[in-house]
C-alpha cells in the first residue's frame, strides 16, 4: 500500500474506482450497524444482570434501620455515600446520590445556577448580561448542548495530549462572564486522555474572576480501563480545597457503564456547603431519589475492590472490540497517510482524525452504507469542527464480528473521501 498523497492522478483514479466497487458491494448488503454512542453491548449487560436479584424480599429492603421503599433521605443512603466516596477517593459527607444519570445532575446544577445562582453567585445566571463556558474540544457533545440550551456562549479550549490548554484556560477565566469549564479528567470523551498532574494542579489553583466559577469534573470513566492495570486518579475536591477553592469543583460519576445505563446510580461530589445549598433547592423538586436502586447497587458492588474486579470482566469484553478498531486502522489506513487516531487504554471511544475537510463526507458515506456514526463536528462546540476532521468511534455496542465489518466499511469510506479531496 502506498501513501495516497504520493500517488499520481492516474493511480488515484484507479484506486478510487476499485474502492467504489467495494463500497457499492457493502451498500448491497443493506447493513444496519451502529457505532454512534458509547452504549454497553448485550454481553456487558448480561454480565451484570444478577443485580436484579440482590433484593428478593422486604427484609432485603432495610438499610441501617431504614426502609428504602419509603420517602426520605433526599441526599442518598448513607451506605451509598460510603460506597461512592470509596470509589471516588473522597469523603461520604461530600457525596450526593441521585437518580440513574449523572447528565441529569449536571443539567440540574446548571439549571439551578440559571434560576437561583450557585452559592457564591451575586445573582442568578439568567440575570447576567452574558454567560460564557469553557469547552475543551474535542469533547463531549452533551456537555456542550447543556451549555448551548441555556444560551451560553461556548468558548473552545484546545485539548492537548495532557488535557485542556491551561494557558488558554487561565487567560479565559480572567473574564468574569466565564462561569465554568467542562472536564472529563480520565479517558476523556472522545480522546481517551488522562489529565496530567500539572494540568490538574493548575485547574485546582485557578483564580477565576467569577466568584461562582464551576469546575465541572465529569469523572465518567474513573474505573473504566480495558487494557492494563487500573490507573489511580486524584481527588479534585481536596486539591481545590488546599488551594482555597473548596467550593469550585462539582464532581460527577455514575454506574452507567458499570451496571445498567438505564437503571444505574449517579452521584455528585462537592463541598459540604455547596451540597447544603443545592439540597435546599432540591427539596422543592423531589422528596427523594430511587433508594431501592441505591441499595441494590450497594449490595451488588460492595466496595472499591469488588467494583474493580467487575470492571476487569467488562474489560475482557471491551478489549477485543477496541483491538478490532485499531487493527483495522493500522493495517488498512496507516500506510496511506490520510488519517490519525488515538490509542486509548480506557474509556469508550477512539478519536479518529480523517483528512481535513472530509469528516462529513465520511460520515455521510457510512450512513448510506448502513453504518451510523456520531455526526461529524459533534465533538466541538456548536457542532462545528473547524477542520472537518474529527470522527468519534464508539466500539462498545456491536458484537466483534459486526464491528469488524463496520470497520471495513469505515476504512473504505475514509479512503474514498481522501481520494476525492486529493482529486480523482
Amino acid at each position: 500500500m502506498r501513501s495516497y498523497p504520493s500517488m499520481t492522478p492516474t493511480e488515484r483514479k484507479s484506486e478510487y474506482d476499485a474502492l467504489m466497487s467495494e463500497y457499492e458491494r457493502f451498500k448491497s448488503l443493506h447493513l444496519s450497524l451502529n457505532m454512534a454512542r458509547g452504549k454497553p453491548g448485550k454481553e456487558q449487560l448480561d454480565l451484570v444482570s444478577d443485580i436484579l436479584t440482590v433484593l428478593s424480599d422486604s427484609d432485603d429492603c432495610m438499610d441501617e434501620g431504614l426502609d428504602v421503599r419509603n420517602y426520605g433521605n433526599l441526599s442518598g443512603l448513607p451506605s451509598a455515600k460510603r460506597l461512592f466516596a470509596d470509589l471516588l477517593g473522597t469523603q461520604p459527607e461530600q457525596i450526593f446520590v441521585g437518580g440513574n444519570a449523572s447528565l441529569s445532575l449536571m443539567y440540574d446544577l446548571i439549571a439551578k445556577a440559571y434560576t437561583h445562582g450557585l452559592r457564591h453567585s451575586p445573582r442568578p445566571w439568567a440575570k447576567e448580561e452574558k454567560v460564557r463556558f469553557l469547552c475543551p474540544a474535542p469533547g463531549y457533545d452533551r456537555h456542550f448542548k447543556i451549555s448551548e440550551s441555556f444560551g451560553m456562549e461556548l468558548v473552545t479550549i484546545r485539548m492537548t495530549e495532557n488535557g485542556p490548554d491551561m494557558d488558554a484556560v487561565e487567560a479565559a477565566v480572567r473574564d468574569p462572564s466565564v462561569k465554568g469549564i467542562w472536564c472529563v479528567p480520565k479517558y476523556s470523551n472522545p480522546e481517551g486522555i488522562i489529565y496530567s498532574d500539572d494540568v490538574i494542579d493548575r485547574l485546582a489553583a485557578l483564580r477565576p474572576a467569577a466568584p461562582d466559577f464551576a469546575l465541572i469534573w465529569d469523572n465518567a470513566y474513573c474505573v473504566h480501563e480495558f487494557a492494563g492495570e487500573f490507573v489511580p486518579f486524584r481527588d479534585i475536591l481536596s486539591l481545590c480545597a488546599a488551594q482555597g477553592n473548596a467550593d469550585m469543583p462539582y464532581e460527577f460519576a455514575s454506574t452507567s457503564k458499570i451496571t445498567f445505563p438505564g437503571a444505574g446510580v449517579a452521584v455528585m461530589a462537592a463541598s459540604r456547603d455547596n451540597l447544603d445549598y443545592l439540597e435546599l433547592l432540591l427539596t422543592y423538586q423531589t422528596i427523594s431519589y430511587d433508594k431501592v436502586n441505591q441499595l441494590r447497587h450497594v449490595k451488588y458492588l460492595k466496595d472499591r475492590a469488588h467494583t474493580l474486579e467487575l470492571m476487569q470482566r467488562h474489560a475482557a469484553v471491551l478489549a477485543p472490540k477496541f483491538e478490532a478498531v485499531l487493527d483495522a486502522l493500522e493495517t488498512q489506513i496507516a500506510p496511506l497517510d490520510i488519517a490519525r487516531w488515538t490509542k486509548p487504554r480506557g474509556g469508550y471511544f477512539v478519536s479518529l482524525y480523517a483528512m481535513k475537510g472530509t469528516a462529513k463526507r465520511v460520515v455521510g458515506l457510512m450512513k448510506d452504507a448502513g453504518v451510523v456514526l456520531t455526526g461529524a463536528g459533534a465533538t466541538y462546540p456548536y457542532g462545528v469542527d473547524p477542520d472537518d476532521s474529527n470522527i468519534r468511534i464508539a466500539p462498545s455496542l456491536p458484537p466483534v464480528d459486526e464491528l469488524r465489518l463496520a470497520m471495513q466499511v469505515l476504512c473504505v469510506c475514509l479512503r474514498l473521501a481522501a481520494l476525492e479531496k486529493l482529486g480523482v
